[in-house]
């Protein structure tokens, strides 16, 4: 097994970096993942987006789990892991950042070439007449429509969800748009739904420009990412990660470090910093 200090050479190597980021980049944010070291879920499956159109119900759990999970996300601050990645990008290091997460705490960091596959849980849309807004102003009607919710005590759940079970879920009241009083969702992929066609097609373009592909804090077990590491391969680019744990990708790395994000990455910063290229 590789360890921390094999990273810098293969950064060094190939020195035009396609960086995949998963839920594991986010963790030291307080904001928790999917999966166990095993690749498997930690806790229920998250709502399929055919459930979310059709069920009443089903739209009822989710925003209720979301007006309560949400703050969390709304407070989280980027940590070491997303520092870390915006110096590489300044380094000229990181020619691509694609990101899994729907937090938005690379771009606070400060990285700026970012594609957000699944969105980003800030904004909501109205699934109607296309209109966006704010998540916080969502979460300002969900509190005003739903008082009896406001106060309830739930374990934070990844992406902005929150483990509520409440025996009156089927009182609470689900946002309405506010232009055209159609149905809300937020601009975030749900399992079940396709990636825009835009996003896929970028991420691989600047796969095919770059030197090799570093996927830092994500098992791969949703095919939006793994695909990206069975393209890299097809094309010949090496492939990097550090994950703590199994991925579905573990056959296709060259280099693999079972190390935190945050530390590998900032040690492979100061490496980079000292010693830019190979001797």
């Amino acid at each position: 097994m590789a360890t921390v200090i094999d990273l810098p050479d293969f950064a060094r190597r190939y020195r035009r970096l396609f960086v995949l980021t998963g839920a594991g980049v986010s963790v030291d944010s307080g904001i928790p993942g999917y999966r166990d070291e095993n690749g498997d879920w930690k806790r229920s499956e998250p709502v399929m987006l055919q459930d979310f159109l059709r069920s009443e119900a089903t739209r009822q759990r989710y925003w209720a789990r979301s007006m309560i999970g949400w703050p969390v996300v709304a407070r989280a601050q980027p940590n070491a892991a997303h520092g870390a990645l915006a110096s590489l990008e300044a380094m000229q290091r990181a020619h691509l950042l694609v990101t899994q997460n729907v937090d938005g705490l690379h771009q606070r960091a400060g990285s700026t070439e970012v594609i957000e596959l699944h969105g980003n849980i800030s904004r909501v849309i109205c699934l109607q007449c296309g209109a966006a807004e704010a998540r916080e102003t969502v979460q300002r009607a969900l509190g005003e429509q739903n008082s009896e919710f406001v106060h309830a005590v739930a374990q934070t759940a990844p992406d902005g969800d929150a483990d509520l079970e409440h025996c009156a879920l089927d009182a609470f009241s689900v946002p309405e748009c506010g232009h055209c009083g159609g149905m809300l969702k937020p601009d975030v992929v749900f399992f079940g739904e396709g990636i825009p066609r835009i996003r896929v097609d970028a991420a691989r373009a600047a796969l095919e420009e770059a030197d090799a592909m570093l996927v830092v804090g994500s098992s791969l077990m949703v095919y939006s990412g793994y695909r990206l590491c069975e393209h890299a391969q097809a094309i010949g680019k090496p492939i990097a990660a550090i994950n703590r744990g199994r991925t579905r990708a573990d056959h296709l790395f060259t280099l693999k470090v079972e190390h935190g994000c945050g530390d590998a990455l900032t040690d492979l910063v100061e490496a980079l910093a000292a010693a830019p290229s190979l001797v």
